[in-house]
């Protein structure tokens, strides 16, 4: 009988410290805290992406938070975005490149499914094509990735995905956000009332920064005080246009000679200045984001999780600032819209468990890469993730040397679309990246970015086996994935395209042979 009872009771044991031993395993698992900037260049911090180029950082710009985390954490020379926001934010939760998930642009509701045959490109050299118009709920995204890991998921601010973010698998989220509710200046403005055009004296919460900021801070709270791991992604509207800022912070950039400079030469002054066109506001909305982004450092530190949580700072896609940016040449050629370099690369930083402060990650990097490597954080395997593009980035953070495999791995880039700029695509691999524009499929595109990110001579000609590789590469994964590739338009018109208010900007930033003239900003 007493063995009988010895026997039970060694069994509840057993049994209670499996079940302890489970909650303690889910209490220990690292925390992912995801810091998504909107509109931010790759040199858009006091911080330099690259330590051998002075541009690719802006020290007209005070963030100290931000400072203080690349100081604790790896940041990354080159990592990737999108050309937009919206693809950027998908591929960010699928793991998918966007030839394969389809979400190459925000397009709106249109009715066609493979060319767009809307009237706007009927007289264009090329018919592009459609993209999807939502994130598929079907797909797996993070969230769902890592509810089956003990993970509850948050999802704060711009979604800007045209679904339901808990569909998505958040439990907490501010729905189908895009960027309209971080203009708190225009959002509720009644029918007929104009937006102001310079930026009020007492407005307090400036893109929802702060509110944003509060929300998430008790997110943090509540998951720690049930002893659950969790992610959390702030997804901040700032630094998109429509600029808002503290005035207080407004007043510690009005006279700094950069932006004293920008007010002579546009003959205007800090108090006529529109706000939109003021680069002291951009400037104090910057350091005002610094200031959310050091109370969620420190909110994290005082729960004590510190030691237990992974930060992550990075853009959606590529900016160019050239208006705060006047003492110093653009590192980068092109902007958001394109996939030349200042249209993908962004700023990125990461600290946690395991990574080496002050350190810097040199190979390439790209926004599908998350989702595995958060799942492999979490305890899982990213091997099995189906049908993704992305790379778990977890033992190179770690220290492990990236294999050469791994450095030159191929990064794809689908822009089928005249939105802004006209369908172009790209691959990167290693040091080299071709570039593809359907108007102009006789002029073949090849760089080497390790000598020229700024994308100025096309060495195709000198390379052609390299760009042959590279082109076939690229055009055969777009088919495979069910990428939509443009035709030739038979209707296209050259007087009307010429007229078209994007014509020069194409043609500036349209393929080129040999070397291309710099921008007066490049020079």
């Amino acid at each position: 009988m007493n063995l009988l009872i010895s026997f039970k009771v060694i069994i509840m044991w057993l049994s209670l410290s499996a079940i302890c031993g489970q909650a303690y395993a889910e209490q220990t698992k690292p925390n992912i805290v995801m810091l998504y900037l909107d509109d931010w260049a790759w040199n858009g911090s006091p911080v330099a992406m690259n330590d051998a180029m002075e541009n690719s950082r802006m020290p007209v710009l005070q963030m100290p938070n931000v400072e203080k985390l690349a100081r604790e954490g790896m940041k990354f020379s080159n990592a990737y975005g999108s050309p937009q926001c919206a693809p950027a934010r998908v591929c960010l939760q699928t793991g998918q490149s966007a030839a394969r998930n389809g979400f190459t642009v925000v397009l709106g509701k249109i009715k066609d499914d493979y060319y767009d045959m809307r009237k706007t490109y009927n007289y264009m050299p090329m018919i592009p094509n459609v993209a999807a118009t939502a994130l598929d709920t079907n797909s797996m995204t993070i969230a769902k990735a890592l509810k089956p890991l003990g993970y509850e998921s948050a999802h704060i601010g711009k979604w800007h995905m045209y679904c339901d973010p808990g569909e998505a698998g958040y439990v907490l989220h501010d729905g189908d956000t895009n960027n309209n509710p971080g203009n708190t200046l225009t959002f509720n403005l009644k029918k007929g009332e104009k937006a102001p055009s310079r930026l009020p004296k007492d407005i307090k919460d400036p893109k929802l920064m702060f509110s944003m900021t509060e929300k998430a801070i008790g997110f943090m709270e509540e998951q720690v005080q049930k002893k659950k791991p969790f992610y959390l992604q702030i997804s901040h509207y700032a630094m998109h246009e429509g600029r808002e800022c503290l005035d207080s912070t407004r007043q510690k950039y009005v006279n700094h000679p950069v932006v004293q400079e920008y007010y002579k030469k546009m003959g205007t002054t800090p108090e006529k200045v529109n706000r939109k066109q003021d680069p002291a506001n951009w400037l104090a909305m910057g350091e005002d984001m610094d200031g959310r982004i050091g109370a969620v450092l420190n909110k994290i530190k005082e729960l004590g999780i510190e030691d237990n949580t992974y930060v992550i700072m990075v853009s959606d896609n590529g900016y160019r600032h050239s208006d705060v940016a006047r003492e110093q040449k653009q590192p980068l050629h092109g902007h958001k819209w394109w996939v030349w370099e200042g249209g993908i690369r962004v700023p990125m930083i990461i600290k946690g468990p395991g990574i080496l402060g002050g350190s810097t990650f040199k190979a390439n990097v790209i926004n599908y890469d998350f989702l595995p490597t958060f799942v492999e954080w979490a305890g899982g395997s990213p091997q099995s993730l189906q049908n993704i593009d992305g790379i778990s980035l977890a033992p190179y953070l770690a220290g492990k040397t990236p294999e050469v495999d791994f450095v030159n791995r191929n990064l794809y880039f689908h822009f089928p679309h005249y939105r802004g700029s006209m369908p172009h695509s790209a691959v990167i691999s290693g040091k080299h990246k071709v570039m593809h524009f359907y108007e102009r499929p006789d002029i073949p595109m090849l760089f080497d970015l390790s000598v020229d990110p700024g994308e100025v001579s096309n060495i195709a000609k000198q390379h052609p086996e390299t760009h042959k590789k590279l082109f076939q590469e690229m055009m055969s994964y777009t088919k495979e994935v069910g990428g939509k590739f443009p035709k030739e338009n038979p209707n296209f018109n050259i007087k009307k395209y010429a007229s078209d208010k994007e014509y020069k900007k194409r043609q500036m930033w349209g393929p080129f042979e040999g070397d291309r003239p710099l921008e007066t900003d490049e020079k």
